[in-house]
C-alpha cells in the first residue's frame, strides 16, 4: 500500500470519562535512550503516517520531545488542533506522593508545552524517596505507597481539567481491586505488559468486568531495549503464523493484541516499520491461529524486579503482581 495516513484507527470509549482512545498508539520509551531530535523527528513521521495517539512518562524524557512535535506538527497543518491527539504521561515513584502529584502533572505539561493530558497514570505501584530520580531505585529509597493518598491527588488532577482522563500501569488486579475500593473516579485505563508470550488472561477478564481498558506496552517483546529481549520476534509459532498470513511477526503480535479488545502501544522510529505496524485493521486472525498462540508457553518478560527491594514494601516478584506471575 501506498500510504497508511487514510487508515483509520479504532477509538475506545473510556468508561469512567466517555474520553476517546485511539486503540493503537505509539510509544516514545528508548532504552538506551536516543537523543530528543531522532524522538521528535520520528514523532512528526508517525503523525504523517496518521498515529494520534503517543505515550510518553516522566522518566522516559520523552516529554519535551514530544511537545515540540505537537507544536511543529500544528505549524506544518499535518493535525488541525491538539485536540486531534491523544496524549499518555505517567507519575514516576519519586513524585508518587499525595503533595507532589499535581505539582509532577504542571511539570510535565510545561515540559510538553500542553493545557491536558488526555490520560494520566501512577506508573508503577511503587514510591521513592521525593526529589531523587534515579534508575535503578536505590533499595533504601523504596517507600510504601498512600494509595488512597496518591489517587485522591489524581483525581484532583482530573477534576482540575488537566489530565481528562486518570488510570494506573503495572497493576495486578488485586491493586485494581484496592484502587476501586477507595476510588471517587475509578481508573480508566491499566497499562501493563502483554504480547502472545504473556496474554495476561486473568487480567484481561478483570478489567473487562470492571470497565477498565488495557493498554499493551512491549507487545512485541521490547527488543531493543535494555530490558526487554527478542523472545516474540523469534518466536517459532508467530514466524510460521506471519509467514503463512503473508504479513511481518509484529503485525501478528500487535493484530492478536487489538482482537483481545485491548489497545496496544508499539515503538518504532523506523519510518517503515512504523507504516507497517499500523496496517493491522483491514484482516483478522482466524481461530485456528488463535489457538496455536494460545498453546505457547507463557512468561513474564518485564517481570519488574528493579521496584523489590529487602528494605522496602515490596520485597518479592510474588508481592509486586500478587501472585500473577
Amino acid at each position: 500500500m501506498e500510504s497508511n495516513s487514510l487508515i483509520e484507527i479504532p477509538q475506545v470509549v473510556l468508561r469512567s470519562t466517555g474520553c476517546r482512545m485511539p486503540v493503537f498508539g505509539m510509544g516514545t520509551a528508548a532504552s538506551p535512550r536516543v537523543p530528543s531530535e531522532q524522538t521528535k523527528a520520528a514523532i512528526i513521521e508517525a503523525i504523517k503516517i496518521g498515529y494520534r495517539h503517543f505515550d510518553t512518562a516522566s522518566f522516559y524524557l520523552t516529554e519535551e520531545p514530544l511537545g515540540e512535535a505537537i507544536a511543529e506538527a500544528l505549524s506544518l497543518g499535518l493535525i488541525q488542533s491538539r485536540d486531534d491527539l491523544f496524549i499518555t504521561t505517567k507519575l514516576w515513584c519519586p513524585d508518587a506522593h499525595p503533595h507532589l502529584v499535581l505539582p509532577s502533572l504542571h511539570k510535565s505539561l510545561k515540559a510538553l508545552h500542553l493545557d491536558y493530558v488526555d490520560l494520566y497514570l501512577i506508573h508503577w505501584p511503587v514510591s521513592s524517596t521525593p526529589g531523587i530520580y534515579e534508575f535503578p531505585i536505590k533499595e533504601q529509597h523504596f517507600l510504601p505507597m498512600d494509595f488512597k493518598g496518591v489517587w485522591e491527588a489524581m483525581e484532583n488532577c482530573q477534576k482540575l481539567g488537566l489530565a481528562k482522563s486518570i488510570g494506573v500501569s503495572n497493576f495486578s488486579c488485586k491493586k485494581l481491586s484496592d484502587i476501586l475500593a477507595i476510588a471517587e473516579i475509578p481508573p480508566a485505563v491499566n497499562q501493563v505488559e502483554i504480547n502472545p508470550l504473556w496474554r495476561q488472561k486473568k487480567l484481561i477478564e478483570f478489567c473487562k468486568e470492571n470497565g477498565i481498558i488495557l493498554t499493551a506496552y512491549a507487545p512485541l517483546g521490547a527488543n531493543g531495549t535494555a530490558w526487554g529481549s527478542n523472545r516474540v520476534l523469534t518466536n517459532e509459532v508467530l514466524k510460521e503464523i506471519a509467514i503463512s498470513k503473508g504479513k511481518s511477526l509484529p503485525q501478528i503480535c500487535l493484530r492478536w493484541g487489538y482482537e483481545q479488545g485491548i489497545c496496544v502501544l508499539v515503538k518504532s522510529f523506523n519510518k517503515e516499520r512504523m507504516k507497517q505496524n499500523i496496517d493491522i485493521f483491514n484482516w483478522t486472525l482466524s481461530d485456528e491461529e488463535h489457538e496455536k498462540i494460545n498453546e505457547i508457553p507463557q512468561s513474564r518478560g518485564s517481570p519488574g524486579e528493579k521496584f523489590i527491594s529487602n528494605n522496602g514494601p515490596i520485597k518479592t516478584l510474588e508481592e509486586l503482581w500478587d501472585g500473577e506471575i
